[in-house]
């Protein structure tokens, strides 16, 4: 399965990430960050997976595209905000990953509004 490479590269960068925090610490971000690349590099094929999946989703419903992009966008944010809350954290900057996190947040729900907007028209419709 491909989580445990997954995993196996995730527990090895931290283990070469605390022995080079001993050693020569200002390559210490390199190596988590190297590490991160090279996971995301490894799920590429699962997004293409998952987008394919919301593409069919879309084509069966016959919804707007637009809609499929700011879901889109909303999963790109999520993750995004996230993988750089966590760098941010690993580097001792967690205020700032706060406030990257709450920026995520905000984007979030204003991409959120289309959709919104979207299911009240779909259920304004139903009504009678």
């Amino acid at each position: 399965m491909e989580i445990f490479k997954i995993v196996a590269i995730g527990l090895l960068t931290c283990f070469v990430g605390l022995l080079i925090k001993q050693i020569r610490p200002e390559f210490y971000i390199l190596v988590i960050l190297t590490g991160g690349i090279v996971i995301l590099f490894m799920i590429i094929d699962q997004l293409s997976v998952v987008f394919n999946y919301f593409l069919t989703i879309f084509n069966k419903t016959n919804l707007n595209y637009s809609l499929f992009s700011n879901i889109l966008k909303i999963v790109g944010v999520g993750y995004l905000t996230e993988f750089a809350n966590g760098i941010c954290c690993d580097t001792g900057n967690s205020s700032i990953g706060d406030k990257i996190v709450l920026a995520g947040k905000i984007l979030i729900v204003c991409l959120s509004f289309p959709i919104l907007t979207e299911l009240l028209n779909i259920i304004i419709e139903i009504l009678p």
